[in-house]
């Protein structure tokens, strides 16, 4: 895939014809420098993002994103695979169990929230419960430390079961010893079969994947 960025006049091209091919089951991870791509190519596998006019494609279950609708690319992006971020991206206004709900409640109609509510609520909690989060349910994220934060993020990622769980520097906000523990839930969910693609800047958080993808100058290096 290729991708370019237009900064005032100037094209910056970012990936320069980066090919991957992850299979189900496998952890992945992506590791490279500062600047190298990485989280651009995250951000086309999850479709955050589209690569260049004929710069390659993303395909998932041998199905071409392209080639779908946008209900089926939002569907894509919302059941298919969870996101995790370095900085979290959890709702200040909401709390650990709302947050953690919130992508099953995209696209329901009133009736189906009604209908579902309890549910969510239900699931949500047994989740956070196994995530050692069940006493902060009613908090709000600035009340939680970072790795609380993060295992709500994780939590939040998982909600819909998705196939694959992109990472993009999960413990890059985190002291070694939180990390380490993040690393360990990461770790968990990928020995229960789920499929991850995880970017990192460091040797010795990748070295815990099946497989490691080096990114340099936005092309596939090794």
């Amino acid at each position: 895939m290729h991708k370019t960025y237009r900064l005032g006049r100037v094209d910056v091209p970012v990936l320069k014809g980066a090919t991957l091919h992850v299979k189900p089951g496998e952890w992945v991870a992506i590791l490279g420098p500062s600047g190298s791509g990485k989280s651009t190519l995250l951000h086309l596998l999850g479709d955050l993002d589209q690569p260049d006019a004929d710069g390659g494609e993303v395909r998932f279950d041998g199905r071409s994103l392209a080639s779908m609708s946008r209900r089926a690319r939002n569907l894509y992006r919302n059941r298919s695979v969870g996101f995790v971020f370095q900085f979290y991206h959890l709702l200040p206004e909401l709390n650990v169990l709302e947050n953690t709900f919130l992508p099953a409640l995209v696209g329901l109609h009133r009736w189906e929230y009604y209908r579902r509510i309890g549910q969510l609520r239900q699931q949500s909690t047994r989740l956070l419960e196994s995530f050692g989060l069940g006493h902060r349910l009613k908090h709000r994220p600035r009340e939680l430390s970072g790795g609380e934060r993060q295992r709500v993020a994780i939590a939040r990622a998982l909600m819909n079961n998705p196939k694959v769980l992109l990472a993009d520097e999960p413990t890059g906000n985190l002291d070694e010893a939180t990390g380490a523990e993040i690393l360990d839930l990461i770790a968990q969910q990928h020995r229960d079969g789920l499929t991850i693609v995880m970017v990192t800047h460091d040797p010795a958080i990748a070295k815990l994947a099946d497989r490691v993808v080096h990114l340099h100058d936005g092309r596939i290096a090794e």
